[in-house]
């Protein structure tokens, strides 16, 4: 069980996702709102939150242990996509782990005018997700490992994420009890030799031993500095090394590599690979 949060509750798409949420009783759920909620509106085992999407310190703290974002927020209504891009960076000082976009409907946005902020959330999501965490850096070509690079993990869009979500709402069968999102899997070694070949040359690897690492001694020639507005400057350095030390030792145990429930439950959907998604984000880039 997860506590879900899903932004933009009121709308139509939103409802019927949070009524088949709250039907599994699998999962605790939070509703933002903008309003109250109407009497008919209100669902069993969902709680309503009346959301400011203008206050980023408020909206941390609703969603504080929440373990997955689910926008619905009017994409059309979002000027500047100031809400949004507020509900991110709100979820990401709270520590959410997964944050789904609004894009519920087409999965391009070619001739549809009205959505082409949609287009400026893409690129705002893959800016501070691009080389903030993750101890492997496609920019200056270097990575960092904890003993060898033989754990798994899978790597999922967050477009995937979103239509499989989508579909799965749809879904008339039985949910699993475990319900995995599988894009591509891959050890740490081959994750980094996809990088090598996306960036076109070799990798400086430093390994870094898991007892040190477990000790609170993460000593490397360099770490992936977070600096995103939503972290207070002072708190960086020891927010850094918590992080790094979290995701070297969770890549060596295997806990990014999940299940493919959905996957084989929706088996037409062809999910986008990891080294497709790379080569886009980083064609042209020196």
């Amino acid at each position: 069980m997860v506590k879900i949060s899903v932004a933009g509750g009121s709308g139509d798409v939103a409802r019927e996702i949070i009524d088949v949420l709250s039907a599994t009783k699998k999962h605790e759920i939070l509703v933002l709102s903008r309003k109250d909620a109407s009497s008919h509106e209100i669902t069993t085992g969902a709680i309503w939150v009346r959301a400011n999407y203008e206050n980023i310190q408020e909206l941390t703290d609703t969603l504080r242990g929440v373990h997955t974002v689910l926008s619905f927020i009017d994409a059309r209504l979002d000027v500047g996509n100031v809400s949004q891009r507020n509900l991110i960076d709100a979820a990401i000082q709270a520590g959410v782990k997964r944050f789904a976009p609004s894009e519920w409907a087409s999965s391009s946005i070619e001739h549809l005018s009205w959505y082409s902020n949609k287009a400026e959330i893409r690129q705002y999501l893959k800016e501070v997700n691009k080389d903030k965490k993750l101890p492997i850096d496609l920019e200056n070509r270097r990575a960092l490992v904890v003993d060898n690079d033989i754990g798994i993990l899978t790597l999922t869009t967050v477009h995937d994420f979103s239509s499989v979500v989508a579909q799965a709402v749809e879904y008339d069968g039985e949910w699993p009890v475990v319900g995995g999102i599988k894009g591509t899997e891959l050890t740490i070694r081959e994750l980094i030799e996809m990088c090598e070949k996306v960036r076109g040359g070799p990798f400086a690897i430093e390994r870094l031993k898991a007892e040190d690492v477990k000790a609170g001694k993460v000593e490397a020639s360099w770490l992936p500095k977070t600096s995103h507005r939503s972290f207070p400057e002072d708190q960086l350095e020891a927010l850094t090394k918590m992080v790094v030390s979290g995701f070297l030792l969770s890549f060596k145990a295997g806990a990014w590599n999940v299940t493919d429930e959905w996957n084989q439950l929706l088996p037409d959907y062809e999910f986008t690979k990891a080294e497709e998604f790379l080569t886009e984000a980083w064609n042209g880039k020196p």
